[in-house]
């Protein structure tokens, strides 16, 4: 592996840490459900303080979490000290983890709406599974209609800064497929009330795979 890349974002990490310890029961659920089945080796970008280290099934042999963010990252490895399977957090995003032994899945939580260039780091996540391997996703994703229009003007005003550098229109399932995986299974649905005016409401949840 290259050496460790941080990012240093006090303020992202002092609020990320709050919401991430007043979870409701339905996200982690959610959690939960990305998680189900997962097997093997398994790589988790962007791990925060290490919310879905908890729901890792007993067929998963080892996690991999990377955590560039360096509060959040002290988080994490709080959290897998007491995770149910072997957990390794990495000081790092995945665009300097070096090609080695091949991951048998790869899981994305809330992360892909905010690296710089999603594109960039599909490829990298591609080509870091096994022919066959599987990529776990539960992103926020972009909408139509009005509440589109109120991603639009949260992603180009204050809703980045604050929330380090999350985008909330961005259609992240057709930037899953141009990488070269192979959408399996995938539900769309809405965390908040369709007339709340929240931009980060609607999200995707599925699985894609690597083709052999």
């Amino acid at each position: 592996m290259t050496a460790p890349q941080t990012v240093d974002n006090p303020l992202f990490a002092r609020i990320w840490t709050y919401m991430s310890s007043h979870e409701t029961d339905w996200l982690r659920d959610r959690r939960r459900e990305n998680l189900a089945g997962l097997a093997g080796r398994v790589l988790e970008v962007g791990a925060g303080t290490g919310s879905n280290f908890a729901f890792y099934p007993q067929t998963v042999t080892e996690v991999v979490a990377a955590e560039p963010e360096v509060r959040l990252r002290d988080a994490a490895l709080a959290a897998a000290a007491a995770a149910p399977v072997p957990v390794t957090v990495l000081a790092s995003t995945v665009e300097t983890l070096a090609a080695g032994e091949p991951f048998d899945a790869v899981v994305c939580s809330l992360v892909l709406c905010s690296v710089d260039r999603p594109e960039d780091v599909l490829s990298q996540l591609f080509a870091l599974l096994k022919p066959g391997g599987e990529l776990r996703y539960f992103e926020h994703v972009a909408s139509t209609g009005m509440r589109g229009g109120l991603q639009r003007l949260a992603d180009a005003t204050f809703w980045p800064r604050l929330f380090g550098n999350c985008h909330t229109h961005r259609d992240t399932e057709r930037m899953i497929t141009a990488a070269g995986f192979t959408v399996t299974t995938s539900r769309r649905g809405q965390q908040f009330p369709a007339w709340a005016p929240v931009p980060v409401s609607e999200f995707a949840l599925g699985s894609a795979n690597r083709p052999a």
